[in-house]
């Protein structure tokens, strides 16, 4: 059984991505976020793979909860929002 995700942001992160492989860490653990790092040996997550065609600006997601994998949702609305 895989364990739960843990958040690494309670929000979505911009970036502007060249053209490539990438490979989102959807376990929360890698020090590399929000890219796998191999941390998540032994959790039973996977990292996902994201093919970049050309140079845009993609909203990767933090919270690890996205259906859209590597790609924001908007999930991290449905989290509990700390009080500013």
């Amino acid at each position: 059984m895989a364990e739960k995700p843990i958040p690494c942001g309670t929000k979505s992160i911009a970036l502007e991505l060249e053209p490539g492989t990438y490979w989102w860490c959807s376990c929360g653990r890698s020090s590399s976020q929000p890219w796998c790092d191999g941390s998540h040996k032994g959790t039973g997550l996977q990292p996902v793979k994201l093919e970049v065609e050309e140079k845009k600006t993609f909203y990767v997601c933090q919270c690890k909860q996205s259906e859209q994998g590597a790609l924001c949702d908007g999930s991290h609305k449905k989290m509990i929002q700390p009080n500013p």
